[in-house]
């Protein structure tokens, strides 16, 4: 018998379920780091201590200590200079938090892998893709840090470049994780939509550019819709030079970019939903029209209501839950 013959429906059942698990941590993970951003809380802890850090402050002087630290960074100096410790205690949980979950996740995932390898749960090729995520993981945690890092400087913003690639991280972890589970789960042959793959691949696109809009703050300007103050294209979008800076850092050019990506999945996404409405497809077909359906109106909410926490928290928790209905429908089109 080979490694592969060892996972039987039962086997695949368990694994596709820790998997899910694995999912929704990420997915948890991706909410609470918008909120951390959306309420500054990112640089409140200026050391990156993955052990020692695991601990809350238990007393008064741990907060003193922390709280110091926090003063002599230069979002205190800039941004919150009458800020005082209830204040800090605001924006510290949150970020504690997000790394608290980003430990936790190492962990969940980490005890039943061995698990599973260790009964010869795992097929071989399944093995190394699981050792391939556990190593993105480990990425992903380091990549925060440099993010943080990027913040600790007399500009105390963290560079949108490196907001991105944390958060691509996080949406390539996860797509992986649901991709795998859906995969495991699956029951006979699809009808090989590759259509399905370019509609998700162009969700996650829309997402990561959400990563673009979010670090240049880019939703707090052109805060009209359908038209950005009265134009299609605004006259600022190739404002600087060389032309190509503008996709990187011009604010109106970067939304224009990720509104362009909308427009183009309104009429992509209804057609692979009529493709594939009387297949097998159908029930996740309906869930990925249905998704951008709310998550159209989430974004334009936020924008016409200039980026109110709660409605932007919300809208980045639907770029996932979009990711995921596309991910959903492309492996139940696909093709063994």
């Amino acid at each position: 018998m080979t490694a592969d013959d060892r996972m039987n429906a039962a086997g695949k059942r368990a694994v596709a379920a820790w998997l899910f698990v694995c999912a929704a941590f990420t997915f948890a993970t991706v909410v609470v780091g918008g909120v951390t951003r959306l309420t500054h809380s990112g640089l409140s802890i200026t050391e990156w201590q993955p052990l020692v850090g695991a601990l809350p402050p238990f007393s008064q002087a741990d907060w003193d200590a922390l709280f110091t630290k926090y003063r002599a960074s230069p979002q205190f100096r800039q941004v919150f200079p009458d800020m005082n410790l209830a204040g800090f205690k605001g924006i510290f949980w949150w970020e504690y938090l997000h790394r608290l979950l980003g430990r936790v996740i190492g962990l969940v995932f980490l005890v039943p892998f061995l698990y599973f390898h260790f009964r010869r749960r795992l097929s071989r090729t399944l093995t190394w893709k699981l050792a391939g995520l556990f190593v993105l993981g480990g990425l992903q945690g380091a990549m925060g840090w440099y993010m943080v890092k990027s913040g600790l400087v007399d500009d105390p913003r963290v560079s949108h470049f490196r907001l991105t690639a944390h958060l691509g991280l996080a949406l390539v972890i996860f797509s992986i994780e649901l991709w795998l589970a859906l995969a495991l789960l699956r029951e006979g042959k699809g009808p090989n939509n590759p259509f399905s793959l370019v509609v998700a691949g162009i969700v996650f696109l829309l997402a990561l550019s959400g990563g673009f809009v979010a670090g240049l703050r880019a939703g707090h300007a052109y805060n009209t819709f359908p038209l950005m103050n009265g134009h299609a294209v605004p006259p600022e979008v190739f404002m600087l030079d060389p032309w190509w800076s503008n996709f990187f850092w011009n604010v109106a050019t970067v939304q224009l970019v990720h509104r362009s990506i909308f427009w183009l999945l309104l009429v992509l996404i209804p057609v692979l939903w009529w493709q594939a409405r009387r297949t097998q497809a159908k029930v996740a077909a309906h869930h990925l029209l249905a998704m951008f359906v709310i998550q159209a109106a989430l974004g334009i909410s936020t924008l016409l209501l200039a980026v109110p926490v709660p409605l932007a928290a919300m809208h980045q928790a639907g770029a996932v839950l979009l990711l995921a209905c596309a991910l959903w429908t492309a492996q139940a089109l696909r093709r063994r």
